[in-house]
């Protein structure tokens, strides 16, 4: 039984025979009857207030359909995208999942094209005619369309991004943490939680990675890729983030894409390269001489793996880069007060150098992963002056600045995502 039910009146006209009015009292008790006993959330959506044909044609008020519709949650906007997205947001703070659409046969496919663009996998959809036993219908239209044209398509995209363009930032400005190793050659930075539109809790507000088990969908997270691309000066439809796999794969734009892969670099002009990160370290390089970068993600296995230094020597290998010439510039992550790992994975930090573990004859040690990438970068031939890790609030421990940062090891498995970018400027 669905948690949430949604009846779409979105193009309703009244009739003007005398009992229209009991036709849609007797639907709406009906929905009430048969999911009461489960549903937690009842809502109608409608593009206005319900009305008729007729300028003199009004609800009665004593027919029952007034008291009815007032055990309804009513959602009025001319936008469908407004309107679902509202309907989305009281979804989510009852958090529920298992939502029953009831809709009139002939908008059931303009129905399920919204839904999934602002949807996720999270939420289990059902969908249901809506049936009206009046003779000649209650609504207008009542012809079922299965296909929906690439035009429409793009017009469902367009209100769908015209409308979350609409919305105000949450928590805050945008802010982006940027180094001044970094010369102006390229366009690069680190942000924070603040200033997207995002709204769930371990999600706002500037979420940038949407997945099947989050409720931030795509579009949202591409509005907040969006206002971050105006922001620092970047074309968001020349964006490429990692693939994270946890490994030290690295993906040399102009190649072949992998599957997966923790590491990428490229020196094609504006194009920005992404490393995502929520704990694990952002990393971000840069050679000035050879205008070239790269963008790698280093959690705890990939640092061991030597993710940062695969990704330096594919920047020499590829573009004739020197050591001496790049720029590595590690962005927030969790620091050792936070971040603990059992005894057997944390030995091979305490091999690298004692100095990466603390209390290493505990059952979970603390372990330091932006010491330990230092000393692989320097051990490497990455100069140490070229590296920056403890400057601005890049050493800001992202589990202990709920404010600041997403944090995975704070927030648990719906945790959001903040990124290192860089592009070498057109």
């Amino acid at each position: 039984m669905a948690e949430a039910v949604l009846i779409d009146l979105f193009g309703l006209k009244l009739n003007s025979q005398k009992n229209c009015h009991q036709t849609l009292l007797k639907t709406l008790n009906a929905v009430r009857y048969h999911h009461g006993a489960k549903a937690k959330f009842f809502c109608i959506m409608c593009c206005s207030n319900i009305s008729c044909d007729h300028d003199n044609c009004e609800l009665e008020t004593g027919n029952g359909l007034s008291a009815v519709l007032r055990e309804f949650e009513t959602v009025s906007n001319p936008s469908m995208a407004a309107s679902l997205y509202i309907i989305k947001q009281k979804v989510d703070e009852k958090n529920l999942s298992s939502i029953k659409v009831i809709v009139p046969v002939h908008r059931k496919t303009l129905m399920k094209a919204f839904i999934d663009r602002l949807f996720t996998d999270v939420y289990n959809f059902e969908f249901e005619d809506l049936q009206m036993t009046l003779k000649g219908g209650l609504l207008k239209q009542s012809t079922e369309v299965n296909i929906i044209t690439a035009q429409e398509l793009e017009a469902i995209q367009n209100e769908i991004e015209t409308y979350l363009r609409s919305l105000p930032a949450l928590k805050g400005e945008l802010t982006i943490i940027t180094s001044p190793l970094i010369p102006d050659t390229f366009i690069h930075g680190f942000t924070t939680r603040t200033g997207g539109i995002s709204y769930i809790p371990t999600l706002s507000s500037f979420n940038l990675f949407s997945s099947s088990k989050r409720r931030d969908p795509k579009a949202v997270v591409q509005e907040n890729l969006r206002r971050l691309g105006k922001a620092a000066g970047f074309n968001a439809n020349k964006f490429y983030q990692i693939k994270t796999d946890h490994a030290n794969d690295v993906w040399i734009m102009g190649r072949k894409e992998p599957e997966s892969y923790d590491g990428i670099t490229t020196n094609q002009k504006g194009v920005t390269i992404a490393a995502l990160g929520a704990d694990c370290i952002p990393i971000v390089f840069a050679d000035p001489v050879k205008k070239a970068c790269g963008v790698a993600h280093s959690g705890w296995k990939g640092t061991l793996l030597g993710v940062a230094m695969a990704t330096v020597n594919a920047m020499r290998a590829e573009y004739g880069c020197s050591l001496e010439d790049i720029i590595v510039v590690l962005g927030p992550s969790v620091g050792p007060c936070c971040f603990t790992l059992p005894r057997e994975s944390a030995k091979a930090f305490h091999n690298l150098d004692p100095g990466c573990v603390r209390l290493f004859d505990s059952p979970n040690p603390c372990v330091d992963i932006r010491k330990a990438t230092r000393i692989l970068l320097e051990r490497g031939g990455i100069l140490p002056q070229n590296i920056q890790d403890q400057n601005q609030d890049l050493n800001l421990c992202t589990s202990c600045h709920p404010d600041k940062f997403f944090s995975h090891v704070r927030d648990g498995p719906n945790f959001g995502t903040q990124i290192g970018f860089i592009s070498v400027r057109e």
